[in-house]
């Protein structure tokens, strides 16, 4: 990490440069404010709704994320799937954390949680500066990445911008793996094989 053998690292220093985010999250009983004091213990509340704004989660910051809390007494509402991550993710930036690692966060989710979850990625990538990196089977994610690493049986076997690494959709689809829809349905048309998003495919068709 950084150059830096992790074997002789301090871990609670690493914890602080790179942190995790898991397809599921697991969230504590109380508020969702409650739950982003977890990442920072001397964090304001101020700072918490700060942290939240950043991972677009304060909308929701005083309900409560178990629908078998006491949320309906106290006037609070449930929390989607795509919120929980959202929350996740604000209780790392709690940490002030340098590299966010997500494993697989929106696999769990609906189409609209995913977009959620993905907007508020690129986000802090791009706005913040935070690198990002995601592991994820969803190809329509991958395309937006700066660069892919496809690993198979844990080989790296391509690593390469997205219009790189799709281009090759035979080797792609040999560890498993779909291509973008866009891709697909210009490569079949014969219009190119690096096309990535909806809006290239209409422009070349």
């Amino acid at each position: 990490v950084g150059g830096v053998d992790v074997r002789d690292y301090n871990l609670d220093v690493l914890r602080r440069e790179v942190s995790m985010v898991l397809q599921k999250n697991v969230l504590f009983s109380g508020t969702i404010l409650d739950n982003l004091r977890w990442g920072d213990a001397n964090a304001t509340e101020e700072e918490c709704i700060r942290m939240a704004k950043l991972a677009c989660a304060d909308e929701f910051i005083q309900r409560f994320p178990d629908k078998y809390n006491t949320w309906i007494e106290q006037g609070g509402s449930n929390v989607s799937g795509g919120q929980k991550q959202r929350v996740a993710i604000a209780g790392v930036l709690a940490m002030q954390t340098e590299c966010i690692v997500l494993d697989e966060p929106t696999a769990m989710l609906d189409p609209m949680g995913r977009a959620e979850v993905m907007s508020t990625v690129h986000r802090l990538n791009k706005e913040l500066g935070i690198t990002v990196v995601l592991v994820t089977h969803f190809m329509e994610e991958a395309v937006g990445a700066d660069r892919i690493v496809v690993m198979d049986s844990g080989r790296i076997v391509m690593d390469g911008t997205p219009a790189e690494v799709f281009s090759q959709a035979d080797k792609v689809r040999e560890c498993g793996l779909d291509i973008p829809q866009p891709t697909e349905l210009c490569r079949l048309l014969g219009l190119g094989n690096a096309v990535l998003s909806v809006d290239e495919c209409v422009e070349r068709i």
